[in-house]
């Protein structure tokens, strides 16, 4: 049976004035409480994010796919999109910084899908106020489809009523949270923390479920109609051949998209954790995605299993993807934020150093010999290496981005790819 034109499901885009409002615990929490009532709930997270989408999973049992008009295209979303409308019974999406912010924005992805638009206000220094700047939101872009807004950080059920009162009837009212720092997520320098690194975050959910529920956040939002839109073909490239795929809390930055993609492309995929000390599976391709090796140095550089492991895939020829912390982790040297030095898998040359600031972020696109694929990048460490880059990645705006290098059989750079964006290319990256 074919696929119906149009799919309809309740959907709501969960957006904020700036980043630290609260939008990622209000769209969980939201995904929990709905979860609860027998829903199922499918979740969105736009930008390249790989931290929010992990509470996400969490919090709606499955799982939660970027949408973002730069590094994944409009294609790819709206047949994402028009999938989950397929089977869900609510679509959240959360946005990215503050609603109107970045180009394109989380503004143009509501525009662009018709998805009503309710904004997270951190209420916790404010009164009336807080009807302006929501009228500042409703109101700046006139086409926006803008349904309401969310109060954060409440001090009482006071504030609260002081807070609804004061909006103009055209504005709805979707309920508040209190104050409440036994239910707030912990967060490191690249934001939250990994969902497998917070022991009690299914009872922080549920408390903030339980805000939301009080406060008759528990109704549906209005249906959205979802086009259909086409399915990539991908061809099976990968048919009989095995990626390893290391996984844990020192690389965990992985895209559910990507998975998808190299299972599309044929491929079988081995998980394994270099923290568990477990062995490198046999494989024909690896690849190191990005997380947190400056926080488990001291780990990888005692597995021996592991380094002999690298250096025997590496020797042998097989192909190698290295992605920001997995390209880390393969310099002779990596030294963390506390200034200590330690030994790495010397498969590049050349050392890494975090930083105290912010050294690089935005979206990338890369020409490479195997075809252009998209990603992004954003890291605290500066890599210093004699390696010539094979190609430089550039940012939307076309400026000069992240080196990427080739070294043997190793290809690594900062750029966390996107795989969905040139399957073909991937396939020749691992095949």
């Amino acid at each position: 049976m074919s696929a119906p034109a149009v799919a309809r499901c309740p959907a709501l885009f969960v957006a904020a004035p700036s980043s630290g409002q609260g939008k990622t615990t209000v769209t969980a929490a939201l995904a929990r409480l709905h979860v609860r009532q027998g829903r199922k709930v499918r979740v969105f997270k736009c930008g390249p994010d790989f931290l929010d989408p992990q509470i996400h999973a969490v919090a709606s049992g499955a799982p939660v796919h970027n949408l973002d008009l730069g590094m994944c295209g409009e294609a790819d979303a709206a047949w994402r999109l028009h999938a989950a409308a397929q089977e869900a019974d609510l679509i959240l999406v959360e946005g990215v910084m503050g609603l109107f912010d970045g180009q394109p924005s989380g503004a143009d992805i509501a525009r662009r899908f018709g998805i009503p638009v309710m904004a997270v206000i951190d209420a916790k220094a404010m009164a009336q106020t807080f009807a302006a700047v929501a009228h500042g939101l409703a109101t700046w872009q006139p086409d926006l489809p803008f349904s309401g807004v969310l109060a954060n950080h409440v001090g009482s059920d006071g504030h609260a009523r002081l807070l609804q009162d004061c909006l103009p009837p055209s504005i709805a009212w979707y309920g508040a949270i209190p104050r409440d720092a036994d239910a707030a997520l912990p967060e490191r320098h690249l934001g939250i923390l990994q969902a497998a690194e917070i022991a009690d975050l299914d009872a922080r959910l549920d408390r903030l479920a339980d805000h939301l529920a009080r406060t008759g956040a528990a109704g549906l939002p209005p249906p959205v109609d979802f086009p259909a839109a086409p399915l990539p073909e991908v061809a099976p490239q990968l048919a009989g051949r095995t990626v390893a795929i290391a996984r844990d809390a020192a690389f965990g930055f992985i895209y559910p998209g990507n998975l998808d993609t190299l299972e599309a492309l044929g491929a079988r995929l081995a998980f394994f954790s270099p923290l568990a000390g477990d062995a490198l599976p046999a494989c024909d391709a690896l690849w190191l995605p990005g997380g947190y090796p400056e926080l488990h140095a001291d780990a990888l550089a005692a597995n021996a299993r592991w380094q002999a492991d690298l250096r025997a895939h590496v020797t042998a020829g097989k192909p190698l993807l290295a992605e920001c912390g997995g390209m880390m982790s393969l310099f002779e040297t990596l030294t963390d934020k506390a200034g200590v030095t330690h030994r790495g898998a010397a498969l590049l040359p050349g050392r890494t150093v975090m930083q105290a600031r912010l050294a690089a972020l935005g979206t990338q696109v890369a020409e490479l010999p195997e075809g252009r694929i998209g990603g992004h990048t954003f890291h605290y460490s500066k890599s210093e290496t004699p390696l010539l880059p094979l190609v430089r990645a550039t940012s939307l705006g076309g400026r000069e981005g992240e080196a990427i290098y080739r070294h043997g059989p190793i290809t690594a750079s900062y750029v966390h790819f996107y795989f969905p964006s040139n399957p073909a290319a991937v396939a020749a990256l691992l095949g």
